[in-house]
């Protein structure tokens, strides 16, 4: 039995945030039902064509094994089908802009008030109160907010995470939420309101550095890929192209990296270099030294000469690393989902289960899944015809 079998979650969601968390769901084997806009959809749908030109990237990573059902909530009709989709459900997801949900008949405290076993959450940027309740929300602009652009980047220059991690936070937190209200309810047979905000999110994240600043009274320095305190920590280059990663957390540490890998075992005892306070204080002429000796090697041989002293390092890979990684390879990651446009290459989710196979159905076109779905729900092929003819449902 996949682990979720039987919880039946609908999501009025968009972009990326309630998207990872419902996949999520969906990759356990829940029945997640997408409704999505009448005339395009989720907007993510059309952040790229990066998928053999018609099938955007951020789409195709987070909504694979979901259904399609395309309403306008404008029309009263509309908003009647989500209703009885929401009666239908376990699950109520939604991330629109803070109260349009409410303000469509689908808050919280209406949809719990006739259905007390229902779960429901909202996700937004910074929630429901506070001057920033009604502020635009995309991921940059929550690093921004939560200070995560100030700890990243060089010391010359701030810059923000490459990937979405203010969304992915949010989405994260609620898809634990769930999993969470959904043990709860199987011993109380309550539901449950979740909010979940990607600032609050983010802010949970930089714990540390806000730490840091309480107490110490500053946060801590950009360092772009070296350490504040630990040195040699960063990327060094090497002979035939390519920087690999060396963090040497340990004095014995470095009298390892000095003395079996750059070979230079004079540097193990040296009084400028032998602890890691006086490293931290010669900082500029440890990193040259260590320089020196790698840009001498291959990145293969470099690589094995860390590794069999145990020295933790990383070579520093690309997307076109990533995708030919020897451990996704290895461990047999890969599969090929369907899409409107053919078969699409994707990695296994992170939770494995060892007795059943993680669920990896097709990404569904917009709309695909609605004549079906209103027919379950007791609409006949004459009403179907209408509604779509009047826009209501695509």
């Amino acid at each position: 039995m996949v682990p979720l079998d039987g919880i039946v979650v609908v999501a009025l969601e968009q972009a990326v945030a309630a998207p990872f968390a419902t996949r999520q769901l969906a990759d356990l084997g829940a029945r997640v039902i997408k409704v999505e806009r009448v005339g395009g959809g989720d907007f993510a749908r059309g952040y790229d064509q990066a998928i053999r030109g018609g099938l955007g990237s951020h789409f195709a990573w987070l909504n694979r094994s979901k259904e399609s059902v395309a309403l306008d909530l404008k029309q009263q009709e509309g908003r009647d089908i989500l209703a009885k989709l929401v009666s239908n459900a376990d699950v109520f997801v939604q991330n629109l802009a803070p109260g349009a949900a409410a303000r469509l008949g689908f808050g919280q405290a209406r949809l719990r008030a006739s259905a007390p076993k229902l779960i429901t959450v909202d996700i937004s940027g910074y929630g429901e109160l506070g001057p920033y309740r009604g502020k635009r929300a995309f991921d940059m602009l929550v690093q921004a907010e939560a200070g995560i652009i100030s700890v990243t980047g060089t010391p010359q220059t701030q810059v923000k995470v490459g990937t979405p991690i203010c969304d992915i936070a949010a989405g994260m937190y609620a898809f634990s939420g769930v999993l969470s209200a959904l043990v709860r309810r199987a011993r109380t047979g309550e539901g449950a309101s979740l909010d979940v905000t990607m600032f609050d999110a983010a802010a949970e994240w930089m714990a540390h550095v806000m730490y840091t600043t309480l107490y110490a009274g500053a946060p801590p320095e950009r360092s772009a890929l070296s350490h504040p305190v630990v040195v040699p920590y960063g990327a060094f280059p090497t002979r035939d192209g390519g920087d690999v990663i060396i963090g040497v957390q340990t004095d014995p540490g470095w009298a390892l990296l000095a003395t079996k890998v750059l070979d230079r075992p004079e540097l193990a005892t040296h009084p400028r270099f032998a602890t890691n306070q006086v490293r931290v204080a010669n900082r500029a002429d440890v990193d040259a030294a260590v320089v020196a000796a790698t840009s001498r090697l291959d990145r293969a041989d470099l690589v094995r000469r860390l590794d069999e002293v145990g020295i933790p390092n990383a070579t520093v890979n690309d997307g076109h690393g990533l995708a030919a990684h020897p451990q996704l390879r290895d461990r047999d990651r890969w599969r090929e989902v369907g899409s409107p446009v053919g078969p699409v290459r994707t990695i296994l989710p992170p939770i494995g289960f060892a007795d059943v196979a993680a669920r990896m159905d097709p990404i569904p076109a917009l709309g695909e899944h609605t004549g079906a779905v209103l027919a379950e729900l007791g609409y006949d092929p004459a009403v179907i015809t209408r509604l779509r003819a009047t826009g209501v449902v695509e």
